[in-house]
């Protein structure tokens, strides 16, 4: 248990059964009335933000998130299969444990998985990944009247937005907090 005027950005503690992580906190002294701290938090299991008031006098229940490094192996009809890459153990993911984050997999790609007392909680994945273009059309000179920008697939599948210098077998880098194409590699 951690005293609430302890707690930090960040930090993951259990609320009402649910795993949240600390987005920010104010502490906040009003002048009539005694002091309290207002707390966003981000429920890990869902994903879900909310803002919620405590009174400086409690205590909060600290959550021990363990994060493992692992490899993406492959996707076999909505089963993610992810390897261990210490002890050479393998996990299967429904996709529906994933999120969102399926759309950035790629064969061979290291990530971490968060888990909390063995319950899968997320991926985290790098801030950047490398891809390959696999197919685009070829940019039309003098087509910059919007934007200059053309649709491109990605080896795992992914379709973003690229500048019209791009061609097939290009290799770019993709941002994984927006899903847009952020530089060549």
């Amino acid at each position: 248990m951690i005293n609430i005027n302890d707690i930090k950005n960040g930090m993951t503690v259990v609320i009402d059964g649910n795993i949240c992580q600390i987005i920010e906190f104010l502490h906040v002294k009003p002048g009539k009335g005694p002091a309290f701290v207002r707390i966003k938090l981000k429920n890990l299991r869902t994903g879900s933000t909310v803002e919620k008031t405590f009174n400086t006098n409690i205590k909060l229940e600290k959550a021990n998130i363990e994060k493992m490094s692992m490899q993406f192996l492959y996707e076999n009809s909505g089963k993610y299969n992810f390897m261990n890459m210490e002890t050479y153990e393998q996990i299967e993911l429904d996709k529906s444990a994933l999120g969102e984050d399926y759309k950035y997999l790629k064969e061979g790609l290291s990530i971490e998985i968060s888990f909390y007392e063995g319950e899968v909680l997320g991926l985290i994945l790098p801030e950047k990944i490398e891809y390959v273009v696999t197919n685009t059309e070829p940019a039309v000179k003098g087509n910059t009247t919007n934007n200059a920008t053309k649709d491109a697939v990605l080896e795992n599948g992914l379709t973003i937005r690229v500048p019209l210098f791009i061609n097939e077998n290009d290799v770019v880098v993709v941002s994984t907090k927006d899903g847009k194409y952020d530089s060549r590699a």
